[in-house]
């Protein structure tokens, strides 16, 4: 018995046997098409034009774009069609086209890409239109868009598809908008300070620069294993090194670690290094970037994110990583922090598997992450974190135990991180030797031991601060938006079942 197609295998039959019959005429596919505007142009310069006023001016336009909508009532059509930058009406009637162009054109289905030449106009109802002189079918859609009105409902499907959903979706296209904003408005705020842009290695003999768990791959030719970069550093401190004084990246990195809702395998971060600078100098840099990029994306620096206000005008809160515990900690006292077994405890508390070989200061920083730091609403500085878990940054001068870190805060994740660098090399060597032991205890997050990042510093590094601002989790904060994958085009996904 003959297997009875469905709806969608009907549709995909049906515009299979249209492309087939362009194919026969010869005009399937052509590629000598050419816009002479776009819609958001003429809806700047013509919308508030009465009909008249058009009437009088006769203004020639060329218009590609989707076909989204069409009405037939008989003799003559109404159609929207959608380029990039927006949506515009065609009136397409029988008497401009004649019998066989407007046959044709009544055959063309939702999705095709079409070409477009008329004259501008506004129906009666006022919509600014095109009244169509010739209209030509430029790609033909195969697959049949989804329900207007809903778009792709299925979350999933809108990160797995993601070109359709950008057809469909205003909202999402306007996000990916603004992530070009605002790395562009990033770009000139650092260009003005006299920063230069480079581009560093994403395959590394030895990974380095943060501790993670790295990607492994393997170059065929020199029988090597390489890593694929969890963060570009150490090499652009090599630069700095080499006199490059002011130096930023933008960059993808890579981390092989969870999925979640604020985390993927790969991402952007903006990294950057200046001279004769410390910490605190770039806290400073980073609230006025974060200003700045926030009214070139927004307008304001008045963030609503998932229902809260968040004002970045106002100057941020400034604090210890010790005294952003004691705070959300009542029962503890500055002397407990000494204690092993009591932090040991309050880790278990709050769901920290403890490791036998972890610290006092590397359990600290765990009671922080696990308990405090997601209370942090406001923009918040927390500085000073434990020597321990910051292998590549300076001792603070007044507690050799901690360092000149900061990581910034805002609706209770992480968003920056940055530090005075580490530039004694003998200081650097027994850090990194202390990684390696680490690694071999079984810590895979540990960092190798890199010689010759240590010969470079052995050359002389001036004094030097750092910062690295993940893009993506900002993108998330400007845009409202709750997932990580929100904001990326094209997010990791688990393999579809079946």
């Amino acid at each position: 018995m003959a297997k009875t197609k469905t709806g969608e295998e009907r549709l995909l039959a049906q515009r299979q046997e249209k492309l087939q019959e362009l194919r026969t005429s010869g005009w399937a596919y052509p590629n000598d098409f050419r816009p002479t505007h776009t819609t958001q142009e003429l809806q700047e310069a013509y919308a508030e034009k009465t009909a008249e006023e058009l009437a009088d001016g006769q203004v020639n336009v060329a218009l590609g774009g989707r076909l989204m909508s069409q009405r037939v009532m008989g003799k003559s059509a109404f159609a929207h069609v959608q380029d990039r930058t927006g949506r515009i009406q065609l009136l397409v009637r029988r008497d401009g086209l004649g019998e066989s162009d407007y046959a044709d054109f009544k055959a063309w289905d939702i999705g095709d890409i079409v070409g477009a030449q008329g004259v501008l106009m506004k129906t009666k109802t006022g919509e600014l239109s095109v009244d169509v002189q010739e209209v030509r079918l430029l790609s033909k859609s195969l697959r049949p868009l989804p329900e207007k009105y809903h778009g792709l409902t299925d979350i999933e499907q809108r990160y797995r598809q993601r070109h359709v959903d950008l057809i469909m979706n205003s909202d999402a296209r306007g996000v990916f908008q603004k992530r070009s904003q605002l790395l562009n408005c990033l770009r000139q705020q650092l260009e003005q300070r006299g920063f230069l842009e480079v581009e560093t290695p994403m395959m590394h003999s030895i990974a380095g620069g943060a501790t993670a768990r790295p990607f492994v791959t393997h170059h065929n030719v020199l029988h090597q294993d390489l890593y694929l970069r969890v963060a570009p550093e150490l090499y652009l401190k090599r630069l700095v090194v080499g006199g490059f004084e002011k130096v930023f990246e933008i960059n993808r990195s890579f981390r092989n670690e969870g999925v979640s809702s604020r985390h993927n395998p790969e991402f952007t971060m903006m990294e950057l290094y200046q001279a004769f600078a410390d910490y605190q100098d770039l806290m400073n840099l980073a609230e006025t970037l974060m200003r700045e990029m926030a009214r070139s994306v927004l307008g304001s620096t008045t963030v609503s994110y998932q229902g809260q206000e968040y004002d970045l005008g106002q100057p941020f809160q400034r604090t210890t990583l010790t005294d952003a515990v004691l705070a959300h900690h009542p029962g503890l006292d500055r002397s407990d922090l000494s204690n092993r077994e009591l932090l040991a405890g309050l880790c278990r508390d709050s769901g920290v598997e403890v490791d036998q070989n972890r610290g006092e200061g590397g359990l600290l920083f765990d009671l922080f992450e696990s308990s405090v730091e997601e209370k942090l609403e406001q923009p918040t500085f927390v500085t000073e974190y434990p020597l321990e878990v910051s292998p590549l940054a300076r001792r603070c001068d007044h507690n050799p135990n901690f360092v000149d870190r900061f990581e910034l805060f805002v609706a209770g994740r992480e968003i920056a991180n940055g530090f005075s660098e580490l530039n004694d090399p003998q200081d650097q060597a027994e850090r990194f030797r202390e990684q390696v032991e680490k690694r071999d205890a079984g810590d895979q997050e540990a960092m190798h031991y890199d010689a010759d990042y240590i010969r470079a510093l052995e050359y002389g590094m001036p004094p030097t601060a750092g910062i690295g601002i993940g893009i993506d989790r900002l993108m998330m904060f400007f845009c409202d938006a709750p997932s990580i994958r929100d904001v990326l085009l094209f997010p990791h996904m688990r393999p579809e079942a079946g």
